[in-house]
């Protein structure tokens, strides 16, 4: 009887770490401390990022949903902005990237990454929870909190079928009646069936799993 009951325990115990761990794969969008989703702010509130002029804020918008930094950086540039204008947009107005996807183009263009974040966000793929990243990418740039501040311009992909409210939530522009939406549309087989449901700027956040 006695086996029983400590099989069983260890069984519980098991099963208690498996739900910990689970619970601990957060894959949704980086915590913004300052930085708006470029597809999801207003025309006024682009027009009131520094460099941003109420005619190329109309054309920002025009031209949306952007589903890179660069397809970003490449219309600034074409408005006019030199490079290091475009850059001092970023901290303010940015496309979030993809940990598990972005280029080196993509990475250059996060303020504050630089070439170090070329090699290191790639070398810890695939990324699967914020802890993670603060604790890799922290070692390069002074704790946690410095990731953090990065981070906020990335996204780990979630999955369509299984995302919590509350990582949906993390999406640009979500509210509680597009969370219901997108989790009344499920089970989604493809990722043509995202972007049919969400639209380029919503589904490149997800993975179908």
């Amino acid at each position: 009887m006695k086996k029983h009951v400590r099989s069983t325990g260890t069984i519980l115990a098991v099963m208690a770490l498996w739900i910990l761990t689970a619970s601990g794969v957060r894959a949704q969008v980086g915590k913004s401390l300052g930085v708006k989703d470029a597809n999801t702010m207003s025309e006024a509130e682009l027009a009131a990022v520094p460099g941003l002029t109420p005619a190329i804020a109309k054309t920002v918008v025009a031209k949306r949903p952007f589903v890179s930094i660069t397809e970003l950086n490449t219309l600034l540039v074409a408005q006019g902005l030199t490079q290091e204008q475009a850059m001092a947009v970023y901290p303010k107005a940015f496309v979030h990237i993809n940990l598990n996807t972005a280029t080196a183009d993509e990475i250059l263009l996060v303020p504050g990454a630089g070439r170090r974040m070329v090699r290191e966000f790639p070398e810890y793929r695939p990324w699967k929870t914020w802890a993670q990243f603060d604790r890799e990418i922290g070692k390069y740039v002074g704790g946690a909190e410095n990731a953090q501040k990065l981070g906020q311009y990335t996204f780990i992909p979630m999955n369509a079928n299984t995302a919590s409210d509350a990582d949906l939530m993390t999406v640009p522009g979500a509210n509680q009646a597009w969370v219901d939406k997108m989790k009344k549309a499920r089970p989604y087989k493809s990722a043509a069936d995202l972007e049919k449901a969400l639209g380029r700027g919503q589904a490149r956040f997800f993975v179908v799993e």
